[in-house]
C-alpha cells in the first residue's frame, strides 16, 4: 500500500516554487527546477506532490522503461521486442508491390508518474544499470538490470543536497539529461535506453556551490526561504499537523483544489504545443538577455518556454509580457555571471533589470 501524500494545493506560501514546478508538468521540454534554500521549507513535499497529482499515465505493459505504448520503433529496446510484426493480408498495390507487414500495438496499462530519489551515495552501477547477477549465475546469461535512470523514465528525478553531488555522477547526468538517452557499456553488454525525465535538485547553498555545467541544465533555479509571516507559519504547522493525525480526511479535504490544478495542467498541455510567441516577446527576451549578459541562447529559449508553459496553463491565447515577467526570475537568476563591479546578488539583478525594461 502506498503511502498518502501531502496535497499540491494545501502547502502554504513558495509560490515561485511551485509555480516553477507546475511549468515544467505542462512543459518537460522547459528543463528541470533547482530548488535552493534553508532546509524543511517544503522542496521534496511539493514535487512528490505533483506527481501524485498528475495523472497516471499510459505505459507499454512488460516494458522496464514504462515508455509510451504509441512511441516509435527504434525507440527502446523492450518496446521493439514486444510490439513484433503483424502480418497483413497480402494485397498488390500499384506496379507490382505488395503492402509491407504492420506492426503490433503492444498492451498498456496505466502507471503512476514516478519520482526516483537519486540518493547522493549512489554507486554508477546503480544510477545508470548493470549486468543483473543473479540471471548471470543462475542461468548464464548477460541480462541488463535497469537503474535509477531507467525507473524515473518519464517522471521526476529528484536529487536532495544537488551540490554535494560526485563528480563522476554529475557528469553521467549532464549527458543523459542532453541526449534524452542512457547509454551502457559495460561487462560485455550494450544497452541503449531512454531516459528524459524532469530534474529536480535540491540543496543548501551554504554547503557549497553547485558545478556550472550541471547548473546550465536546469531551465528554472528558484529560491525558498522559511515563512517570516506569523500567520503563514501558523498555518503551515495546523495543515502539517492535520495531515498527520489523518492523511485520508485531510487529502479529500483538498482533494476539489488538486482536481481544479490537475484540470488546469492537462488543458495547457493539449494547448502548450500550438500557442503563438509573438515577434515582440521574443524581442523582449532577447533584449533581458542582452541586458543581463547571459552566455548562450538557452537563456532566451527558457524564457520562451517558461513563458508559454504559464500561458498555456493560465488558459491564455498567446504569450504576453506580463507571462514573461513573472518567469524572467527563475529563468535567468542562475544563468548570470559573477560581476566584479556589482556586489548585488542575482535576483536583484534580475529584477532591475526587469523593472528596467517592462517599466515598474
Amino acid at each position: 500500500m502506498s503511502r498518502p501524500v501531502f496535497p499540491f494545493s494545501a502547502i502554504v506560501g513558495q509560490d515561485e516554487m511551485k509555480l516553477a514546478i507546475l511549468m515544467t508538468a505542462v512543459d518537460p521540454g522547459i528543463g528541470g527546477v533547482l530548488v535552493f534554500g534553508d532546509r524543511g521549507t517544503g522542496k521534496s513535499t511539493a514535487v512528490r506532490a505533483l506527481a501524485a497529482l498528475l495523472p497516471k499515465m499510459q505505459a507499454t505493459e512488460g516494458c522496464a522503461y514504462a515508455c509510451d505504448p504509441d512511441s516509435p520503433r527504434g525507440a527502446c529496446p523492450d518496446c521493439d521486442r514486444l510490439k513484433g510484426v503483424v502480418p497483413r493480408k497480402a494485397r498488390a498495390k500499384p506496379g507490382g508491390a505488395v503492402e509491407p507487414a504492420a506492426v503490433a500495438r503492444p498492451r498498456s496499462h496505466l502507471v503512476p508518474v514516478p519520482v526516483v530519489d537519486l540518493p547522493l551515495g549512489a554507486t554508477e552501477d546503480r544510477v545508470v544499470g548493470a549486468l543483473d547477477l543473479e540471471r548471470a549465475l543462475s542461468q548464464g546469461v548477460k541480462a541488463f538490470e535497469p537503474g535509477l535512470l531507467a525507473k524515473a523514465n518519464r517522471g521526476f528525478l529528484y536529487i536532495d543536497e544537488v551540490n554535494l553531488l560526485e563528480d563522476h555522477l554529475v557528469d553521467l547526468l549532464i549527458d543523459v539529461a542532453a541526449s534524452g538517452e542512457n547509454v551502457v557499456e559495460r561487462e560485455g553488454l550494450s544497452v541503449r535506453h531512454p531516459a528524459r525525465f524532469v530534474l529536480v535538485g535540491s540543496g543548501n547553498p551554504e554547503e557549497g556551490e553547485l558545478r556550472p555545467q550541471l547548473l546550465d541544465r536546469f531551465g528554472l533555479s528558484v529560491e525558498v526561504r522559511t515563512p517570516t509571516d506569523l500567520g503563514n507559519r501558523i498555518e503551515v504547522i495546523k495543515r502539517r499537523d492535520a495531515f498527520e493525525r489523518d492523511p485520508e480526511a485531510f487529502i479529500q479535504a483538498w482533494h476539489k483544489e488538486d482536481e481544479r490544478i490537475r484540470r488546469r495542467i492537462l488543458a495547457g498541455r493539449k494547448k502548450v504545443t500550438d500557442l503563438p510567441v509573438p515577434e515582440a516577446v521574443l524581442e523582449l527576451a532577447a533584449r533581458l538577455c542582452m541586458a543581463l549578459g547571459t552566455d548562450g541562447l538557452r537563456g532566451e529559449l527558457t524564457l520562451m518556454r517558461a513563458a508559454r508553459a504559464l500561458a498555456a496553463y493560465e488558459g491564455d491565447d498567446a504569450v504576453a509580457p506580463a507571462h514573461l515577467r513573472r518567469v524572467a526570475p527563475p529563468a535567468l537568476r542562475h544563468r548570470l555571471r559573477r560581476d566584479p563591479l556589482d556586489d548585488a546578488d542575482a535576483s536583484v539583478r534580475v529584477d532591475r533589470a526587469v523593472a528596467e525594461l517592462f517599466g515598474d
